[in-house]
């Protein structure tokens, strides 16, 4: 699956819900997520970091939605030649 098709799926199922919620509520959910993955790469537990690692990019998916960003596109600058935002070694 491309990342636009997940992000597109995520859409399809909460962005309706998401978009009533507003951003910076959003925002807070994806964090909360985020520290759970932290719990869960502290655990050593597969499964609770695959879980985990899922129900942090759904919810980047989802900031991503409500804020009109295409993630496909956004990666794109980690994609080609001239990467920007890495410093060299």
């Amino acid at each position: 699956m491309k990342i636009c098709e997940f992000q597109q799926l995520i859409s399809k199922k909460y962005e309706k819900r998401d978009r009533q919620r507003g951003i910076p509520a959003t925002f807070m959910w994806f964090i909360e997520e985020v520290g759970e993955l932290a719990t869960a790469l502290a655990s050593g537990d597969p499964k609770n970091k695959e879980d985990e690692f899922a129900d942090v990019f759904a919810w980047l998916c989802t900031l991503a939605n409500i804020s009109d960003v295409d993630l496909e596109n956004a990666c794109v600058k980690y994609t080609g030649n001239n990467v920007k935002g890495f410093k060299p070694k």
